[in-house]
């Protein structure tokens, strides 16, 4: 019988901030060093959202350490529900401080952790996953992290900004805050002003265009589905056209959440959610010459 995943659940804390955050890590224990992933959840979302700790397994059994985080103002707590409970955080959140705890993450990785030995680590062989929002979180943080030595998108964003209306913002401003709706919950989550004003403030940081084409050296692959309902397929296009040797995977019949739900009562990955991890690892095991 092949030998069952491990898992290690450890506490962050980043020195751009005072909140605390939680991360995992699955792998096989052997005793040989293995290629990490760091996977980074969408907006919304959450390290064991749906069928991501499924995931975690599927990788770790094909010879990967898979790390996920959950984002410091994603509205979780550490010790708490396991859902989004603290909409004060989510409200000032912004994508700065989420690159930043990507940031820290991997310097976690770097300085050592007790749940993760040395030698099941192979820290040369780092990539980073990130699906919908967390898809140009990565392409940012790849793009000034030589760490990162591969990149992979599940129905990313091409852009931070998604298209702010003057007259949204003009209201934004005045108010201070605007609710968006949790289809899944139909919590009304509020997003502070704080993010127009960093996005701003980091502008060039936080462009992924620029920094697709000008600074992101790394191997890309660029996946999406054609069913895609709430990141149009027309991103994934813009980004291939901005980085033309980045490999383009379109999955037919495919939808934003590959198939997947919260919660999800499987101990399979949904058929869609499958595919896309297959392609990732074939792809990875080619850019990070992973032995077989």
């Amino acid at each position: 019988m092949p030998a069952q995943p491990v898992r290690f659940d450890f506490l962050l804390t980043s020195p751009h901030h005072g909140r605390s955050f939680a991360a995992d890590a699955r792998y096989v224990a052997d005793g040989q060093p293995k290629p990490v992933v760091v996977f980074v959840h969408g907006f919304k979302g959450f390290k064991d959202w749906g069928h991501f700790n499924v995931l975690a397994d599927w990788f770790a059994a094909r010879g990967f350490v898979f790390v996920k985080l959950n984002l410091s103002h994603n509205g979780l707590v550490p010790g708490g529900t396991g859902d989004l409970e603290d909409l004060e955080a989510f409200g000032q959140n912004n994508f700065s401080l989420e690159l930043n705890d990507i940031g820290t993450l991997l310097d976690a990785l770097d300085q050592g952790r007790p749940e993760l030995p040395a030698a099941e680590l192979d820290l040369t062989r780092l990539a980073l996953i990130g699906h919908s929002r967390g898809g140009g979180l990565v392409l940012l943080k790849a793009a000034e992290d030589p760490r990162v030595r591969a990149v992979v998108t599940w129905a990313a964003i091409s852009n931070v900004n998604p298209g702010w209306t003057a007259e949204l913002m003009a209201h934004w401003q005045q108010q201070g805050v605007y609710h968006v709706e949790n289809s899944r919950t139909k919590q009304q989550l509020p997003l502070c002003f704080q993010i127009v004003e960093d996005y701003h403030r980091h502008r060039l940081r936080l462009d992924i265009a620029h920094n697709l084409r000008r600074k992101l050296r790394q191997p890309l692959l660029i996946t999406h589905g054609d069913q895609d309902e709430t990141v149009p397929l027309a991103r994934a296009h813009e980004l291939h056209a901005l980085r033309p040797e980045a490999e383009l995977l379109i999955l037919p019949n495919v939808t934003h959440n590959f198939g997947g739900a919260h919660p999800w009562q499987s101990d399979e990955l949904p058929a869609e959610s499958r595919e896309v991890a297959e392609a990732t690892a074939e792809f990875l095991r080619r850019v990070l010459v992973v032995e077989s």
